[in-house]
């Protein structure tokens, strides 16, 4: 586990120091949670090393409410991104739809590392986890190759 904060980054719900009554030790332990709803659990957040008190697997947030879906765009804050709702507004004097937009900000855990812009999420809702945030990422689904779009690296 790398310590990079200030503050020592453990699960609360973990003991780290070694009982002397056992006599065998479980190096590893790491508390994982089913969320629920037919999402499964990502191998990276079992087998991660990362500490997120946010994350919906490993943290202490519960999905509840809303299931909604959007588009990646935007990945420059640290955690967090910004996902793109689009839908059909009617304008019933013209009889017709003008198409609308939202943008959200959402909570990111880091078991879904291999994200990119473009990729849609199905994100759920939880408790506000800052002034903007209500939403976490439960799944990634990547984008079907729509665009060839210049990728470094």
């Amino acid at each position: 586990m790398d310590q990079t904060e200030r503050a020592f980054q453990k699960q609360p719900t973990v003991f780290l120091n070694r009982k002397k009554a056992l006599g065998r030790s479980k190096s590893g332990q790491r508390l994982v949670r089913n969320i629920g709803l037919g999402f499964k659990t990502p191998r990276s957040a079992k087998e991660g090393q990362y500490i997120d008190k946010k994350c919906p697997f490993t943290g202490n947030v519960h999905i509840r409410g809303r299931i909604l879906t959007g588009t990646v765009v935007k990945m420059k804050m640290t955690r967090t991104i910004v996902i793109r709702r689009d839908y059909l507004h009617y304008v019933r004097k013209y009889n017709r739809y003008e198409k609308r937009h939202k943008n959200m900000s959402v909570h990111c855990s880091p078991c879904f590392q291999d994200m990119g812009i473009g990729d849609i999420v199905t994100v759920g809702e939880c408790r506000p986890l800052s002034k903007t945030v209500r939403f976490n990422v439960i799944r990634v689904t990547k984008q079907a190759g729509a665009k060839k779009s210049f990728v470094k690296f």
